[in-house]
């Protein structure tokens, strides 16, 4: 495949100047960073134009050989322009430190997700029943408000690390083999903090208290766990931020005990409401709810209050409420009491 005219891919004149040449290769340089347009197959391949034809025309002797012999020239001369993008940022470390900031134009550390943060919430039982809005403060990290996360004094930048000169890894070499490591002046950043902001000692965040609202569901119970996307502490080096869990407990209720979506209670009946039948008050939890208790309900016996249950967390409608009887024996009757009763046992014999 033909190679593009040096000059007419970094848009100069043949006749372009040094800086010229260096102020046009800045513009592209930013405009096709892979940094700057990542997945974008297109633009690298435009920044890889730019900077093989500023290879050349700012090196004199190349540029001799392209203007006399062209692309074929350089070829022969061993010209084989760069392997990747590696290749690229280290010989134009000075150019990038312009146009970015600092040398080699990225970022020597990479992007690190802020930590989950947890928090245990109690909920008494009506309250997960039917669900609530609360404010709860938390502490974690966000970026330092003084220096705005660089870790700099204000007014200072970090400097170029002198060990590994930007590149953040330095590079042993033994006999044939060359083993790069995590420069251990700069830790891999490629730059120093010389003046620490005071705020956050060099850190770039700080520790602050912060108010979240929470909506609770109608229907939570103990264990059940509801996540806060972002809410957690801020990411390092543009990272996103943690997330926030808020883990449920849900206090027993002294009436209502809870399966599931159903909720189960228990009611004493009197021995005569039991034997006669009767028509009974049961507490649900919107209130009370009359209840038919059958001639000759047995002590154990249940009914079921169809949806007077708990909301499905997951689904639609509710469950039911189970109500099971406890038949009240009597523990002190009085004369008259005693006699009747002895009279009903003398007719249920006959």
């Amino acid at each position: 495949m033909s190679k593009r005219c040096y000059y007419e891919t970094l848009e100069v004149q043949r006749a372009a100047s040094e800086d010229e040449l260096k102020k046009s290769y800045r513009r592209l340089a930013m405009q096709y960073h892979p940094d700057r347009n990542p997945g974008d197959g297109e633009a690298e391949e435009k920044f890889k134009e730019a900077a093989e034809a500023y290879e050349v025309l700012s090196d004199p002797q190349k540029r001799e050989i392209y203007d006399r012999y062209g692309h074929e020239g350089l070829t022969s001369s061993g010209f084989r322009g760069f392997s990747g993008f590696e290749d690229i940022f280290s010989s134009f470390g000075s150019v990038f430190e312009d146009i970015f900031g600092f040398r080699g134009g990225r970022s020597r550390t990479a992007a690190r997700a802020g930590a989950d943060l947890r928090y245990d919430l109690s909920l008494s039982f009506m309250e997960a029943v039917t669900g609530i809005s609360r404010d709860i403060d938390i502490e974690k990290y966000e970026q330092c408000r003084e220096c705005e996360g660089s870790g700099s004094a204000p007014g200072t930048a970090p400097e170029i690390c002198s060990r590994c000169r930007g590149r953040g890894q330095v590079t042993q070499t033994s006999g044939f083999f060359s083993i790069s490591s995590t420069c251990p002046s700069c830790r891999g950043q490629g730059a120093v903090i010389t003046s620490p902001c005071k705020a956050c000692r060099g850190s770039g965040r700080e520790r602050v208290q912060k108010t979240v609202n929470l909506r609770i569901p109608a229907g939570v119970e103990t264990g059940s766990r509801l996540r806060l996307r972002g809410e957690g502490e801020q990411g390092g080096y543009g990272g996103p931020s943690g997330d926030l869990y808020i883990f449920i407990h849900v206090e027993q209720h002294e009436f209502f005990e809870r399966n599931g979506d159903d909720i189960y209670c228990r009611i004493p009946i009197s021995f005569v409401q039991a034997t006669l039948g009767a028509n009974v008050e049961v507490p649900t939890l919107e209130g009370t709810e009359k209840l038919k208790i059958p001639r000759g309900t047995q002590g154990g016996k249940t009914f079921r209050l169809k949806g007077k249950g708990i909301s499905r967390l997951r689904g639609h409608g509710r469950g039911d409420q189970i109500i099971e009887t406890v038949v009240a024996i009597p523990t002190s009757l009085n004369r008259k009491q005693e006699e009747l009763l002895r009279e009903f046992e003398r007719l249920g014999r006959e």
